[in-house]
């Protein structure tokens, strides 16, 4: 560790403590030679481990741009996109885990994306799904109107032709 202010590599810790969400630790130290106190926060590296069996570092941004195609032409804010992305690290660095199977970051961004909005919702899972036909979509339509419907209490029809009786 490099002092800020003079750079000389002799530095104590004074003083440890856990940041309040757990991910980092924050440190006081001290440098030997110009005395002068600083503080660093020390962050664990989380890493992506890609299908190739590649590693690379997560970055939100990354997670962040798949999302935002999804989200092309949907009422949704560029402050929405950020605190998803927040939402999806702070859930892969609640795992646990250093190393992150890709298949998870992607399972980590369909839960806060379809609170945010259905239709990107659906894009992004046909993607990362891989959707193969209508059937495929019409399938998720149905778990999400299935999940909607528990939601607010009432049993959505099944059917049109149950539709056009109740309506």
């Amino acid at each position: 560790m490099h002092c800020p202010y003079c750079r000389n590599t002799d530095t104590r810790v004074l003083d440890s403590r856990v940041a309040d969400d757990g991910s980092s630790i924050r440190r006081r130290r001290t440098c030997s030679s110009c005395e002068r106190r600083f503080t660093t926060v020390e962050q664990m590296q989380l890493t992506v481990l890609k299908r190739s069996g590649a590693t690379e570092p997560f970055t939100r941004e990354k997670a962040v741009a798949g999302v935002r195609k999804a989200c092309k032409g949907r009422p949704v804010t560029e402050d929405q996109l950020a605190c998803l992305g927040q939402a999806v690290e702070d859930a892969l660095r609640l795992s646990g885990q250093a190393e992150v199977p890709a298949h998870e970051v992607g399972l980590a961004i369909l839960a806060p994306l379809r609170e945010l909005d259905e239709v990107a919702y659906l894009r992004f899972a046909s993607v990362y799904r891989a959707f193969e036909s209508a059937d495929d979509f019409e399938d998720e339509i149905a778990m999400l109107r299935a999940e909607r419907g528990l939601e607010t209490g009432a049993s959505a029809p099944s059917s049109t032709t149950e539709m056009a009786q109740t309506g």
